[in-house]
């Protein structure tokens, strides 16, 4: 492993960005308050929301994730991308998000224009997912920094026949991938150093580049493998590649759901562009940051219809694997022919690249 892959947070107890299984374990399950048989989906690795029964055969979906201001995307780019990126998460259940709750806590030094930009283009992005902001808090506070400014939490409200969750993945389930890897970590580096990329990359790539940034979003695939049906009649399970990429969420299903998965690398989709950029951050782009890539499990027999829906809406999905059985492992076959059982998702290296980029000026 890499040293930027390897790379600790500030008191060395696990890598930077998300936590893994580990670190799950000893931390975090041990430490969930009170048991609510409300509760059908609680907290654990690979799932992207908790699923609540409230009664009456209803069920609530919630979500909640950061809240980041990246230096190199701007106020109102930042805003739109973590509304879209909360909003993918809540949607991987089934249940459209309809309320949100934003807290921010912010640097003491971060100027009102910034912030009410930042608000502004949050304000429109809510709008348009018809999302309405119900609560939350706002404050200056020393010890705050960017990029993450605060967290928000998305509620939705369904039916509890609709909801999804790896409990629904079943033997035989066909896995698509849609538009491919390192999807965020391109977009990020197409502003952050695109003297670099655009040097590396003829310009309709790099344009393409640049372009990633409206494809951060899994709202659209989900909306549209929805529509083919759920559970027994279509789609049994969604989960959004972020931190970890396409290979990291490949594991967290197979953990989460208890099946094995088989899955081709090689049919996996990977871009001129994301191969570029990632090679100039020193990371590997199957195991980075992949927001805007959707990992579904459909019934086989329902798989050309996924596939319809999806390249109708426009959007690029690859069938990479089937459900193999009971287990709970990745069972990757690389490249060149060998076959790799995978448990454990590798740490993603986005963070210290990142933070290299920007500590040494990269243009």
């Amino acid at each position: 492993m890499s040293d930027v892959a390897s790379a600790r947070a500030s008191d060395g107890s696990w890598p930077l960005g998300k936590i893994g299984q580990e670190a799950f374990d000893r931390w975090i399950a041990p430490h969930l308050g009170a048991e609510r048989r409300e509760v059908l989906v609680g907290p654990r690795m690979g799932v992207d929301g908790a699923i609540v029964r409230i009664g009456a055969g209803r069920v609530m979906a919630v979500t909640t994730d950061p809240l980041s201001l990246i230096p190199a995307l701007g106020p109102e780019d930042s805003a739109r991308l973590a509304c879209r990126l909360l909003a993918s998460d809540a949607w991987t259940s089934g249940i459209p998000p309809a309320f949100a709750s934003c807290s921010f806590h912010l640097p003491p030094d971060l100027p009102e224009a910034t912030f009410g930009a930042y608000l502004e283009a949050m304000h429109d992005e809510w709008k348009r997912l018809e999302i309405g902001v119900v609560t939350g808090h706002t404050g200056r506070y020393e010890g705050c920094a960017l990029t993450i400014i605060g967290a928000a939490t998305l509620i939705g409200l369904g039916d509890e026949g609709r909801y999804l969750s790896p409990a629904f993945v079943q033997t035989g389930d066909r896995i698509l991938v849609t538009k491919g890897c390192a999807i965020e970590a391109t977009a990020v580096a197409a502003r952050l150093f695109p003297g670099r990329l655009g040097a590396v990359l003829e310009p309709p790539a790099f344009e393409r580049a640049r372009a990633l940034l409206d494809q951060i979003s899994v709202i659209e695939d989900c909306r549209a493998l929805i529509h083919v049906g759920v559970r027994g009649r279509g789609v049994t399970c969604l989960h959004d590649a972020t931190e970890g990429g396409v290979l990291g969420a490949l594991v967290e299903l197979a953990r989460a759901s208890e099946k094995d998965l088989r899955v081709e690398k090689s049919r996996i989709p990977l871009s001129e562009e994301a191969r570029a950029a990632c090679e100039i951050f020193g990371i590997d782009p199957y195991w980075t940051l992949s927001e805007g890539t959707l990992i579904a499990t459909v019934r086989p027999e329902l798989l050309a219809a996924a596939r319809a829906s999806l390249e109708e809406a426009g959007i690029l999905v690859a069938d990479v694997g089937e459900v193999i059985g009971s287990g709970g492992k990745l069972w990757l076959t690389e490249i060149d022919g060998d076959v790799r059982p995978l448990s454990i998702p590798e740490s993603d290296p986005y963070w210290a690249a990142y933070g290299r980029a920007v500590r040494e000026g990269w243009k």
